[in-house]
């Protein structure tokens, strides 16, 4: 896996102060998108032991929330392994942090991935420009949905954060 930045006490992508993981690789290329650089799977910089360990470094701190994925798209297919074995570290490591994760994908289409029980908070679907809306919260085109992963799981309907 590849990422192009960790923001530490981010205020703008999730719930809280947040550290938030900007992966790369994305297929969906929005038009409009704001961060068309994480498009290419092969950009940016190797996820290694020092980008874990800088993450886990803020997760310690008492007053950040929880930690969001997004990019890019961490569930670009060829993100999904990595993705996946970093978060199931995160949730064993900090049981009471979040997890947010920003995807193109539709719930419909990545609700049965494993990695779907370990996530708190899933904002789905592509970014649509003539959908966009800069007082959503959250999110950036009114199609896209901010979904309470367990609440949608143990009620087995989309219940929205």
């Amino acid at each position: 896996m590849r990422y192009h930045n960790i923001t530490h006490d981010d205020m703008l992508n999730g719930s809280g102060l947040r550290v938030v993981l900007w992966v790369a690789g994305c297929e969906h290329k929005c038009y409009n998108c704001h961060n068309p650089i994480t498009w290419d799977i092969d950009g940016g910089i190797l996820f290694d032991d020092e980008a874990k360990e800088e993450i886990f470094s803020s997760l310690d701190k008492d007053y950040i929330k929880g930690i969001t994925f997004s990019g890019g798209d961490p569930l670009h297919t060829k993100n999904r392994e990595p993705i996946f074995k970093l978060i199931k570290e995160i949730k064993q490591k900090y049981p009471q942090k979040d997890i947010w994760v920003y995807t193109g994908y539709s719930w419909e289409q990545i609700c049965d991935l494993d990695l779907i029980n370990y996530i708190d908070v899933l904002v789905d679907g592509k970014f649509i420009f003539e959908l966009r809306d800069n007082k959503l919260q959250w999110k950036g085109s009114s199609n896209q949905r901010v979904i309470d992963v367990k609440q949608t799981l143990k009620q087995q309907k989309i219940i929205l954060y």
